[in-house]
């Protein structure tokens, strides 16, 4: 997977509303955003890698339903960490109390919280 970074100091900056707007109007496009606010623009992956990422969502998912301990999410999901980046890792899991303290509102958006757990491919 390639990653493009866009520094976009010289124009301003987008807001958290802003960019999430930018990435339901383009949906076909996987973005992320580092902390410093540089738009990160992800390719695609290849079907080994897509392979592989989705046996480990499987699994994952597998063992929550076992477990009933949280929630799983794929890669098509943002998190907005605490440092101010918003990322999309391939597989992650937030123990239940954690997001159920989420409102409404920032469940449906982009989450303020950093998974308890997460792979990366």
């Amino acid at each position: 997977m390639t990653a493009f970074t866009i520094t976009l100091d010289p124009i301003g900056t987008l807001t958290d509303e802003a960019f999430y707007q930018l990435c339901r109007a383009n949906p076909d496009v996987k973005f992320e955003r580092s902390s410093q606010g540089e738009l990160i623009i992800m390719s695609p992956t290849g079907s080994e890698s897509g392979r592989r990422n989705a046996d480990i969502t499987i699994d994952l998912g597998i063992w929550n339903r076992q477990t009933q301990l949280g929630y799983t999410f794929d890669s098509s999901t943002c998190f907005k960490l605490p440092n101010g980046a918003e990322r999309s890792p391939e597989a992650a899991w937030v123990e239940r109390s954690r997001w159920q303290a989420l409102s409404i509102t920032e469940r449906q958006n982009f989450p303020p919280i950093a998974p308890d757990f997460v792979i990366e491919l």
